[in-house]
């Protein structure tokens, strides 16, 4: 049943390059010792996401629980400081495809906490392998400004590796800039996903696919 909905997960390369995206969005709390940067989600687009991604990097480095992989800590940090800034309800419908009208409201509503579980069992691994020399960069921005829909260039250095260039997909919504996509080393998280989740679907049904993800979040 899960050998469909792994097929991509079970890729170490991709496993360790998009948790690396994901730690960096994650890295946005700055523990209880050190003030927290506001962040301005009317800002420019550059500003609005390096305020996230570095006050979450200091606050992983801050947290042993987190740093140790304990889940209870990861979930904090990324239902505090991560989501707020992330429409992830459109990341699920995108990384779903035509299958998302098919869902009533109750199976939307369950898959998108599904595939938050997901991401965060899948990605939580990141969140070890920083170090105190850990670095995010905004990279120049080559776009339009002005656009509703746009994506901005980053980078993460570690002291343990080599450093990973991540884009991160925006979208102008009323409450300001919204993250629903990244791409890391040319890996986008939405199309990762898609195949697997139609795959998925088209052999277990909306259902399955849900009772699958959950399953694996255990």
């Amino acid at each position: 049943m899960f050998k469909t909905l792994t097929s991509i997960l079970s890729l170490t390369r991709a496993r360790h390059l998009l948790g690396a995206g994901l730690l960096s969005l994650a890295a946005l709390a700055t523990g209880q010792a050190q003030a927290q940067a506001p962040v301005d989600t009317t800002h420019t687009p550059n500003d609005f996401v390096a305020s996230v991604a570095n006050n979450a990097l200091t606050a992983v480095k801050q947290n042993r629980a987190v740093k140790s992989g304990d889940p209870a800590s990861i979930n904090k940090i990324i239902n505090e400081y991560v989501l707020p800034y992330v429409n992830l309800e459109k990341t699920t419908r995108l990384a779903a495809g035509r299958y998302w009208r098919q869902a009533s409201p109750q199976q939307q509503q369950d898959l998108v906490q599904a595939f938050k579980g997901t991401l965060i069992r899948t990605y939580s691994g990141a969140f070890t392998r920083v170090d105190q020399q850990s670095t995010f960069s905004m990279l120049p921005f080559r776009g339009d400004a002005n656009a509703d829909d746009l994506v901005v260039r980053s980078t993460l250095s570690q002291n343990n590796g080599p450093s990973i260039g991540i884009d991160y997909r925006l979208e102008k919504t009323a409450q300001g800039w919204k993250i629903y996509d990244l791409n890391v080393e040319g890996i986008w998280l939405i199309q990762n996903y898609r195949n697997q989740f139609a795959q998925q679907i088209s052999q277990n049904g909306i259902d399955g696919l849900i009772a699958a993800l959950n399953q694996r979040n255990k």
